[in-house]
C-alpha cells in the first residue's frame, strides 16, 4: 500500500471524502443523474418488493442524506445563520435551475418564493414527475434541520405538487424566555 493511501481498521467504516458536487457541478446537474441511474432502479425494485415499500425505504434515506448534506453545508458557507444559507442558494440556482422572488429576509427570517422550478421541469421531461417530490422537494425540511436545528421552514405549496409557486418561509424558532418575573413565582433558592 502506497503512503498516501489511507488505513481503515478492519471492521471501520471508510469516511468518504467531503461532498462538493454542489459546488462543482451545481444541484439541478447532480439531481438529473441522479434520477436517471435512480428511476429505472426504483422501478424494478418496486416490482419487486412493492412500490410503496421501496418509496418509502428512498424517502427516509433521502431525508437522512439531506440533514447530512445540512450539516456539510455549515462548513462551507463557514457559519450556519439565516444569512449564511441564504448565500448558499447560489448552488441550487445554478444554471437558471430556480427562479427566485425574494419576500424577506433579516437575522430572524430568509423568506423567498420559486416562481420557475427547472427541477420540477426536469422530473417531468424525463417521465418522472412523482419521484420529484421524493429525489427533491423532500430534502428541503431535512437540509434546514441539519444546517440550523433552530430555524424551521413552512411550505405550503411547490410547483413540482402543479402550484404556481413554491413558498419557502425560513424562521428562527422562538426561544425560550428567561425565568418568569411573575411575584406568585417562589423565589429562587
Amino acid at each position: 500500500m502506497s503512503q498516501s493511501t489511507a488505513s481503515v481498521q478492519p471492521g471501520a467504516k471508510p469516511t468518504p471524502p467531503p461532498d462538493d458536487l454542489n459546488a462543482r457541478i451545481g444541484v439541478l446537474t447532480r439531481r438529473e443523474v441522479e434520477a436517471r441511474i435512480l428511476a429505472p432502479i426504483l422501478e424494478a425494485l418496486g416490482e419487486a418488493f412493492g412500490r410503496d415499500e421501496v418509496l418509502a425505504v428512498v424517502r427516509e434515506t433521502i431525508i437522512r442524506i439531506a440533514q447530512e448534506q445540512g450539516r456539510d453545508l455549515v462548513h462551507v458557507m463557514g457559519g450556519n445563520s439565516l444569512e449564511h444559507f441564504a448565500e448558499s442558494l447560489q448552488f441550487w440556482t445554478r444554471d437558471n435551475a430556480l427562479e427566485i422572488q425574494e419576500v424577506a429576509r433579516s437575522p430572524q427570517e430568509f423568506s423567498f418564493n420559486v416562481t420557475r422550478c427547472r427541477y420540477a421541469e426536469l422530473y417531468r421531461a424525463l417521465g418522472i414527475p412523482e419521484l420529484g417530490a421524493v429525489l427533491s422537494c423532500n430534502r428541503d425540511y431535512a437540509l434546514i434541520q441539519g444546517f440550523n436545528p433552530d430555524v424551521e421552514l413552512t411550505r405550503t405549496q411547490t410547483i413540482m405538487e402543479g402550484a404556481p409557486c413554491c413558498d419557502f418561509r425560513y424562521r428562527l424558532k422562538p426561544q425560550a424566555g428567561p425565568a418568569s418575573d411573575d411575584p406568585g413565582d417562589p423565589a429562587p433558592a
